[in-house]
């Protein structure tokens, strides 16, 4: 796979963010879009290894567009030079948690897992009702010497601790979150080796799936909104 042609697309669309010069460079699109399905197959085959239940997905499923939603933001720029995708058991739906890569030139890249979504009142409050009842699993789960040298949990959250939640809970401070998710940063210079950096992606992923099992069980029977 050519992962140059994708960070060569996105910086030129990143310098050149109007629909007129996105139209005049469809071909441009076309092939790194290409490369980056390519780069998705990769990681669903690598990722595959240790998580099968993502194997039936294809690359094109997982992929989100190019195109802002632009109605609420002081920011009118028409595109996200960004290629972004979400690996999960039911492709890139947010739920369940899985596997998310973003390439953003200038070194703004990194590969995720978590949830990220926290507009979904439901399932925050799976979550935090989970991390009340399996605290101690939790804390293993963070403080894991592995854990701990790649990844710290982020997300938003509240000032407080929410009602109904103990305040002097050990997890307090996670019960606060609205969503908890990782965040493993990769430079353009490592998303250059392209196969190389599909394996090294794997394996980030995989020292990440234990976080993803956790929340996924924390999750079971939640559904997405209807629309």
């Amino acid at each position: 796979m050519d992962t140059k042609k994708i960070l060569t697309y996105l910086e030129n669309l990143r310098e050149n963010n109007n629909r007129e010069w996105y139209h005049a460079h469809k071909q441009e699109y076309r092939e790194a879009n290409g490369e980056f399905e390519a780069l998705i197959q990769e990681l669903i085959e690598g990722i595959g290894e240790f998580d099968p239940a993502i194997l039936h997905n294809e690359p094109k499923n997982l992929t989100f567009k190019l195109v802002r939603d632009t109605r609420f933001s002081h920011d009118k720029s028409p595109y996200n030079p960004t290629f972004r995708a979400h690996i999960s058991a039911m492709g890139k739906l947010p739920v369940p948690v899985g596997y998310y890569l973003m390439i953003k030139p200038g070194n703004g890249s990194f590969l995720g897992g978590g949830l990220f979504a926290d507009m979904f009142k439901d399932a925050t409050a799976m979550v935090r009702n989970f991390i009340a009842a399996n605290g101690r699993e939790w804390e293993e789960l963070i403080q894991a010497p592995d854990f701990q040298t790649l990844f710290t949990v982020q997300g938003t959250a509240l000032k407080n601790v929410p009602a109904g939640f103990d305040k002097e809970h050990p997890q307090a401070s996670y019960l606060k979150f609205k969503s908890w998710y990782l965040e493993y940063p990769v430079s353009d210079e490592e998303i250059l080796a392209g196969v190389a950096f599909a394996g090294q992606a794997v394996k980030i992923f995989k020292a990440m799936k234990p976080f993803n099992d956790y929340l996924n069980r924390a999750l079971e029977g939640f559904s997405m909104p209807s629309r």
